[in-house]
């Protein structure tokens, strides 16, 4: 069982649904009326964090798992905790400014790579080693 990753993916998935809640407010307070997605600066940076998130997920999600069942479980739900550690200081960051954004997803890109490279790279040794 992979009790671990799987914790962290209801996790992320918390934090998806947090960051949907962020844009629903956020239509109220700036005054950006439904169907618009544009308008206020502030509104736009609060709609981006939640739309990075989700083209973002469909990346880590595989790799998490991929990671947890090709190398460790526990690993994997580590990175995965970092992942959304990035995510959460993107979040900071690009709400304050738009030139705060990096750092947070700088930690998310690596967590991710690190995920999907250590999945790729023990698929490929247990296809040559088999």
């Amino acid at each position: 069982m992979y009790h671990y990753s799987a914790l962290v993916t209801c996790l992320a998935i918390a934090f998806y649904f947090f960051t949907s809640v962020r844009v629903a407010k956020a239509h109220v307070i700036f005054g950006v009326k439904l169907p618009a997605m544009t308008g206020h600066p502030d509104f736009e940076r609060v709609y981006r964090v939640q739309m990075n998130t989700l083209e973002w997920m469909p990346i880590f999600l595989p790799s998490l798992w991929l990671f947890a069942i090709y190398v460790s479980d526990l690993i994997a739900a580590a990175v995965g905790m970092v992942w959304i550690a990035g995510r959460i200081l993107y979040l900071i960051g690009y709400s304050t400014a738009v030139e705060k954004r990096s750092p947070g997803f700088a930690v998310q890109a690596i967590a991710v790579i690190i995920l999907w490279a250590g999945a790729l790279g023990m698929i490929v040794w247990r296809l040559v080693h088999a």
